[in-house]
């Protein structure tokens, strides 16, 4: 089974291009363009060379003894939180800066929610020297303060929204709006795995570097290329898209997908699409989307504000549909108690949407062989007052 994009922008029966008129000028533009960009030498040899200059990649691979111990099977860590900006961000927007200029665009705008990709566009927009407007919920806004305050530094204009549920879906639909309205000048970098065609096949094609160097450092590590389990947090899924996607074709490697479930699945406040949504259009493709009977948005909940999503890309809904991958949630509590341990355990103080992935170590029965990669796709830096009001509850 194929589990790429098709020619028409499907991933099985999800994913394509439903839009208003007034965008088919920019999706047109990026659809006719985006491969011939992306395949150029000149835009390989750019991308890689700020990947490696730039970001700091190849990120670490590193062997967790600890929680190997803890376990009893072999874990290793994807240290995504090492990059440039703190988190697999820097990737997405690094090839879609230099795919923006390419297209001669002047002003960038982007979506955020726990303020990791709004930095991670306000780097790259710093340095090539371009105007950077990011659309923020108010919720985010004042819970991921200390990104808030990296992105005006770096000179970017933030954009509180205080509609909807003032979280990552409202800040989206406000990007799209100034997107529809700013046509010639404007690029939109989205920063997951969702909207219209292109973008969940440009970014997972950004984020797949994850991947691929996994399966690098794990021949140098272990002698093979291949774990038995890939384990990443889920929100749109962008760092889960690049965590599996070397691997996607290889069928002994079981994908894991961890969402939020918030207060628990069937709470009120969640944001596990797979477990509470079905077949829906949201922000331009068809996915699986938290909704009412009568279509209307279901308002997700997650402790985490890059998990606090109502839908999923539609690359991980197929994968969720045809069961390549498995699809697990993770409570707040659970998040909590996993990024305390592995700060603890470590010294890695993990992003809340990473402790999500960490999580899922409690839900599964490894084998004493088995060679698991946890995908660590941010720091904990932004998180720290929340952090902060759980371990003083705890203690």
């Amino acid at each position: 089974m194929n589990y790429q994009i098709d020619n028409k922008g499907y991933y099985g029966i999800f994913g394509g291009a439903f839009i208003p008129e007034m965008m088919h000028q920019n999706i047109s533009e990026l659809q006719n363009c985006y491969m011939e960009i992306l395949e150029s030498d000149s835009f390989k040899q750019e991308f890689k060379q700020l990947l490696t200059d730039y970001a700091g990649r190849p990120s670490p691979l590193y062997y967790s003894d600890r929680l190997s111990k803890q376990y009893k099977t072999h874990i290793y860590l994807k240290r995504e939180d090492l990059n440039h900006t703190g988190s697999h961000k820097i990737n997405n927007t690094i090839g879609q800066i230099l795919l923006a200029k390419r297209l001669g665009k002047t002003r960038i705008i982007a979506e955020t929610g726990a303020g990791q990709h709004g930095v991670a566009t306000a780097t790259v927009c710093a340095r090539a020297g371009l105007k950077c407007i990011v659309y923020m919920g108010a919720i985010d806004v004042a819970r991921q303060a200390p990104n808030v305050e990296k992105m005006k530094m770096l000179g970017a204009e933030v954009r509180p929204v205080e509609s909807g549920s003032k979280t990552l879906k409202d800040a989206t639909n406000e990007a799209i709006r100034d997107w529809i309205n700013n046509p010639v000048d404007t690029h939109y970098i989205i920063g997951s795995v969702v909207g219209p065609h292109p973008y969940p096949d440009m970014v997972a094609r950004f984020q797949s570097v994850i991947s691929e160097e996994i399966r690098v450092q794990l021949k140098t590590k272990t002698g093979r290329e291949t774990p038995d389990y890939v384990i990443a947090c889920v929100g749109g899924g962008s760092n889960a898209a690049g965590a599996f996607y070397h691997f996607l074709n290889d069928p002994d490697v079981k994908l894991i997908a961890v969402e939020a479930a918030g207060k628990g699945v069937f709470s009120g406040e969640s944001a596990a699409t797979t477990q509470l949504g079905r077949p829906g259009i949201l922000h331009g493709s068809r996915s699986l989307l938290m909704q009412t009977a009568d279509g209307q948005v279901i308002e997700p909940y997650s402790i985490s504000a890059g998990l606090d999503y109502p839908g999923i890309g539609p690359m991980h809904a197929n994968l969720f549909a045809t069961k390549r991958a498995v699809f697990l949630s993770a409570t707040d509590e659970e998040a909590l108690k996993a990024a305390l341990y592995l700060s603890q355990k470590e010294g890695i103080i993990p992003a809340l949407e990473s402790a999500h992935a960490l999580a899922a170590l409690e839900m599964i029965n490894f084998k004493t062989d088995d060679i698991v990669v946890v995908n660590i796709s941010g720091r904990g830096d932004k998180d720290m007052e929340t952090y902060l009001n759980y371990y003083q509850l705890i203690k």
